[in-house]
């Protein structure tokens, strides 16, 4: 396989590049380079105006209003995107619930749903882990029972999800349910279900992190009634739609663009000069850690792109997802502790909320050392989310037979 790109893939990179730097509103991509917090209009705005150039879905095929892009074009479109400082692209929406409608949706959910996704008028949230169903989310215990109501066959749905990330913005939910407490396995007996977070009976309730920040929550579900129509695919096999989900979830996760960002990021860092007058890419030990870190990412990036050149059916194809998901982990969190540690000290007093309303002219410290201990407080959830890392080796020993 050449990993080298082909000249119409620069020519690709070229145009996106110039349509970015055109297009992305500077205040936009100033908050994100700066690491301050997005704001949920930030997300918005900016896939409206992608959509408005036909790249509202670019790893969508044309028949649903994608792009109809390769999967190196896709990867192109990340970085050069990630370099500028536009905001990530919420995955929940393009990047999990639509492969998902789009493969086991009849052809009214791919209508009602998908224009709404690329046009940026429905935010959707995930609704899988559970108090006592995390890393082991066969053990999910939200129900839905059948029954029939004025409006014609609905579940009514109880329980609780947790850990749900953005859910005070979201329109939409898919949840995984549990329809048939008595089926012999627990991976058997779960629905895939789309729920309006404005049906009554839902509470939003904010978790707050570590960074200081408001971005995950519990949702509890009290007598939520869900018509029938708003299932995918069959009843009782929620979790067959939901492995591929979290195999497209835990390829994104590994953000390659984002982590070559940063890195360059860690490395302006570095060449600034220190109270002791000399810039820590001048010391050699800080400059191995850059270094090594460095190997990896570039690891990771070759091997992003082995995998998107390996057919979809391929049966490694959900460990070479593990693989990305752990190692990209690892780097992201890296390279948060090695800046966290370039500015030592002047990282403490800011929470990543804080940075948000601050006048940055009165900052104690360095003008790039708000935000960076917040930013790897938030960083250690990497390797939780979308399966631990734990797990996800579990997934690599189980498919290669070891």
């Amino acid at each position: 396989m050449d990993l080298n790109f082909t000249s119409s893939e620069q020519a690709f990179r070229a145009e996106v590049r110039q349509f970015v730097r055109a297009r992305l509103p500077e205040d936009i991509s100033r908050r994100v380079l700066d690491g301050r917090l997005v704001r949920p209009d930030d997300f918005s705005r900016w896939q409206r105006i992608l959509n408005a150039q036909g790249w509202g879905g670019p790893s969508w095929p044309k028949e649903f209003g994608g792009t109809g892009w390769t999967p190196v074009e896709q990867h192109i479109f990340d970085e050069e995107c990630a370099a500028a400082g536009a905001p990530r692209i919420l995955p929940f929406g393009l990047k999990m619930v639509a492969p998902v409608i789009m493969a086991f949706g009849t052809p009214e959910q791919q209508r009602r749903f998908l224009p709404r996704i690329l046009s940026a008028e429905d935010w959707w949230c995930q609704g899988y882990s559970e108090p006592g169903a995390g890393s082991d989310l066969a053990s999910l215990k939200t129900r839905a029972e059948r029954s029939v109501g004025d409006a014609g066959e609905e579940y009514i749905v109880n329980g609780q999800k947790t850990w749900n990330t953005l859910g005070q913005h979201a329109d939409w939910i898919f949840c995984l349910v549990r329809t048939d407490p008595a089926a012999a396995k627990p991976q058997q007996g779960i629905s895939f279900l789309l729920i309006d977070m404005k049906t009554p009976g839902i509470t939003v309730r904010p978790i707050i992190t570590l960074d200081g920040a408001h971005e995950v929550n519990e949702v509890w579900f009290e007598n939520v009634r869900v018509p029938v129509a708003n299932r995918i695919g069959e009843e009782n096999k929620g979790w067959t739609y939901a492995k591929f989900l979290l195999g497209h979830e835990r390829t994104g996760i590994a953000a390659v663009g984002i982590a070559k960002r940063e890195m360059q990021r860690l490395k302006d860092i570095a060449r600034q000069e220190t109270r002791c007058g000399r810039p820590l890419i001048e010391d050699p030990l800080f400059a191995t850690r850059i270094a090594q870190l460095e190997i990896d990412l570039i690891a990771l990036e070759m091997t992003q792109l082995r995998a998107l050149s390996t057919r979809a059916d391929d049966r490694t194809a959900g460990a070479q997802a593990s693989v990305l998901k752990i190692k990209g982990t690892e780097i992201q969190q890296a390279l948060s502790e090695l800046m966290m540690q370039a500015v030592g000290i002047y990282a403490l007093p800011y929470t990543r909320a804080s940075t948000e309303e601050a006048d940055f002219e009165h900052l104690v410290g360095p003008e790039y050392a708000p935000a960076l201990a917040s930013t790897y407080c938030n960083m250690r959830k990497t390797s939780i989310y979308g399966g631990s890392n734990e797990i996800q080796r579990n997934i690599i020993a189980q498919t290669l037979g070891l």
